[in-house]
């Protein structure tokens, strides 16, 4: 009698976040690649750039000159893709309704050199940047009960300033994908009076095949029904339902665990890692939500190599999300990188 191996026959794993289902099919990972190759996405080398927009002291297209900043610099996005004057109109029409949505748009500079990506940054300038994100969250979360922090990693991702930065959506109405979870995590409370996440968490610790890397306030893990080849769910093993509730050491030790993520990232293929990762928190209206748990994730497209991507395309668009390799796999590899960026390693070995 044939046993099922989840290693490599192919099945389904469902999303308890958003209720999406994942087909796996670990036995394509064998197969041949003759397809699109991308360009090598070098880091610029230079630590300023006196052609980039968002570097200290140059004049933004709009006309704006950026002052010498010396650590973290936020600004409101030139071209914002949301405006606070738009003027409120809806329709409900059921075949044509729309709603006119009010918000602002925010860019963070992780600091002013041009050549350091998020992996590159020391423990104290990642600190910085999570305590910008806090304040931003802070201060946006009296007018916008809806904050989306994210990062567009590469041009692989359409990033289209190199200079390392994150972005801040803002807005009144609960974008479609934080809804989607905000149901689940509200449903699975209501059923078992406990944060969804923070019972997965549990789970994963207990498992461990998918952990990357942990510490004592915070979980890295290939999410069980991981859609991108390599991705990447962050967790915090206490309950906390937004940035602006954790305290010093939870920050501290965040900055940690984000380094030790983006640090991996780059040793798997010896590359600057492309991705885009982003926050979900609860919405900022005032309201206690026990059922929120903070997280983020992120999704990187690199598959086989720092030129080959996953591409979501024809069955992924039209039917579900599809992967090759397992999260378990994916894990592995991740888990067992050294904690140490090649370029640092690199360094010290020729000193």
């Amino acid at each position: 009698m044939t046993v099922f191996d989840p290693t490599d026959d192919p099945h389904r794993r469902r999303n308890a976040l958003t209720g999406e289902w994942i087909l796996i099919s670990p036995h394509r990972g064998k197969r041949p690649w003759l397809g699109q190759v991308e360009p090598d996405d070098h880091q610029p080398s230079a630590d300023y750039d006196p052609d980039c927009y968002l570097c200290p002291g140059n004049t933004r297209i709009n006309g704006e000159q950026n002052p010498t900043y010396p650590g973290t610099f936020t600004f409101t996005n030139d071209f914002a893709a949301l405006r606070s004057d738009t003027v409120s109109a809806v329709s409900q029409d059921e075949l044509f309704s729309h709603q006119a949505e009010q918000g602002l748009t925010r860019v963070v500079c992780f600091s002013p050199d041009h050549s350091r990506t998020f992996a590159e940054l020391d423990r104290p300038q990642i600190e910085a940047v999570l305590e910008c994100w806090i304040d931003e969250c802070e201060n946006i979360g009296h007018s916008h009960p809806w904050i989306q922090i994210f990062e567009n990693k590469g041009s692989m991702m359409g990033c289209s300033m190199p200079h390392p930065h994150s972005q801040i959506w803002a807005q009144n109405h609960a974008p479609t994908i934080p809804a989607r979870e905000a149901d689940h995590q509200s449903s699975y409370y209501n059923k078992h009076h406990a944060p969804l996440l923070l019972d997965y968490c549990q789970r994963e610790l207990s498992d461990s095949q998918r952990v990357v890397v942990a510490n004592t306030d915070w979980l890295a893990v290939v999410p069980y029904w991981a859609a991108w080849p390599y991705e990447i769910l962050l967790l915090p093993r206490s309950s906390v339902s937004r940035l602006t509730e954790l305290n010093k050491p939870q920050t501290t030790n965040l900055a940690e665990i984000m380094s030790q993520v983006a640090i991996r990232y780059d040793n798997l293929f010896k590359c600057s890692f492309p991705y885009s990762m982003g926050w979900h928190s609860a919405p900022f209206d005032g309201i206690e939500h026990p059922e929120w748990q903070l997280h983020a994730h992120f999704y990187p497209p690199l598959f086989r190599s720092s030129s080959v991507r996953k591409f979501m395309v024809g069955y992924e668009m039209l039917a579900e999300p599809q992967r090759d390799i397992t999260p378990e796999q994916a894990a592995e590899a991740l888990r067992t990188l050294p904690g140490t960026h090649y370029k640092r390693s690199a360094i010290d070995e020729t000193q």
